[in-house]
């Protein structure tokens, strides 16, 4: 094989692998993995023998589908916003290295796709829950957010909806229990989300994003936001041993974790400027430790 055959397939391949790795940026890969390990838990708790089943593989493919596809359908509709944001200048679509209508196919398509495993290879209910998630972030919250501050509480019902795909995934209905994992994630996402926008305001500020750490220039009512909030969470995560869902050793797992969690964000709240990055990892590091708790003490 000549050289220039050489170059010209590997100049092929290095483009195939470029397009490949854009369109796997537009589902967030990192963001649609936390979804997996709620939906994990959800399905788990719900049904602890059954995560040996192929029903459960085929849960955590469909609900992969229809986050990755939710997630490239988003960033089609805000690309004019990420063009302005610092933040998400790189992206795929602003940066040019796809062209809207690809990513709108793409996210169709993978949608579909998913609703089709729910539908024919799941179960009714779960397909019905994943598409009020997949509408309600599309529909709901994606246009409020250049609206309303009051779209970040729209934005967490979608946020919260993985444990309770995965609890009915495995059980095919809904009952109390799935909706206290509802809860936790509903409440966790406030602390999580503001830290994530105070940390980017400036870059919201000019995308004229009407977000709250935009409105509340001096953070306080943001740092209050985030004790209230947790405040709810550290009694809402001890739920499910109440409710006999999960035993002592999350109790107090999940008290343990309620505390340093609360201690981080009152750390923070004196000084979001330097400190609200700490909250968003602290925040990640709680909602994976807790949902593993779960697992382990279902073992």
């Amino acid at each position: 094989m000549s050289r220039v055959a050489v170059l010209s397939r590997t100049k092929i391949n290095s483009n195939v692998f470029g397009v490949l790795e854009n369109y796997l940026a537009l589902t967030k890969p990192r963001l649609v993995s936390l979804v997996l390990l709620s939906t994990t838990a959800g399905f788990y708790l719900a049904h602890p023998i059954g995560i040996h089943s192929f029903s459960f593989v085929l849960t955590l493919i469909a609900t992969s589908l229809v986050a990755g596809g939710s997630m490239a359908l988003n960033q089609f509709l805000e690309c004019e916003i990420d063009s302005k944001m610092i933040r998400t200048q790189n992206r795929p679509l602003p940066a040019e290295r796809l062209e809207p209508k690809e990513a709108l196919w793409f996210g169709s398509l993978t949608s579909l796709f998913g609703f089709l495993i729910f539908v024919f290879l799941v179960n009714l209910p779960s397909a019905l829950l994943a598409f009020l998630t997949w509408a309600s972030y599309l529909f709901l919250y994606t246009p409020l957010k250049s609206k309303t501050s009051l779209s970040t509480i729209v934005g967490a019902i979608p946020g919260a909806m993985p444990p309770m795909i995965g609890w009915v995934g495995a059980r095919g209905n809904v009952d109390f229990q799935a909706f206290l994992l509802f809860m936790i994630i509903f409440f966790w996402q406030m602390p999580h989300f503001l830290a994530i926008a105070w940390m980017y305001r400036a870059d919201y500020e000019r995308a004229g994003q009407p977000i709250l750490s935009v409105i509340d220039r001096e953070g306080k009512f943001v740092a209050r936001q985030m004790i209230v909030n947790m405040c709810a969470l550290m009694p809402v995560s001890l739920l499910p041993t109440m409710f006999g869902l999960t035993g002592t050793v999350y109790f107090f797992g999940a008290f343990g974790l309620g505390i340093g969690f609360a201690a981080a964000i009152i750390f923070a709240a004196a000084n979001l400027d330097f400190r609200a990055r700490y909250v968003f990892r602290v925040s990640i590091l709680y909602l994976a430790a807790l949902f593993i708790l779960m697992v382990i003490d279902k073992i």
